[in-house]
């Protein structure tokens, strides 16, 4: 994969730009425990999620995938990471936490975050 720094930073401008007008929707269903346990496990807001999306830079850049589900598989998923100082909900510690962030962002510029949870495993950043 050969990707140019300056694609992913455009990729983030319209990202960020459907983010600030609410052009957004993260995705807490059925199908996505790990984001809802984000929000169990943290003092975390859809405020504070908004905030982290609009920090993301190219160096937060970790990959993009292709769409597997049916029907979608022309779309294109663009993952990041980011490390989040945390208030933990039970208890009164801090944690840094490292976020798996997917986003796909449509043809209307509407933008799903289709993951938004603790990193399984450690993901690589591509420009670092």
């Amino acid at each position: 994969m050969n990707i140019e720094k300056k694609v992913i930073e455009q990729y983030l401008s319209e990202v960020k730009e459907a983010v600030r007008y609410n052009r957004y929707r993260l995705d807490r269903n059925a199908r996505r425990q790990d984001n809802i346990d984000l929000f169990l496990n943290y003092v975390i807001d859809e405020a504070k999620a908004k905030e982290i999306i609009l920090s993301l830079t190219a160096m937060d850049f970790s990959d993009i995938l292709k769409n597997e589900h049916k029907g979608y598989e022309h779309e294109r998923l663009y993952v990041f990471g980011k490390d989040e100082i945390l208030l933990e909900r039970t208890g009164t510690g801090v944690k840094d936490v490292s976020l798996y962030i997917k986003l796909n962002k449509m043809e209307n510029c509407f933008v799903i975050v289709i993951s938004f949870h603790e990193q399984r495993h450690p993901i690589t950043y591509y420009f670092k």
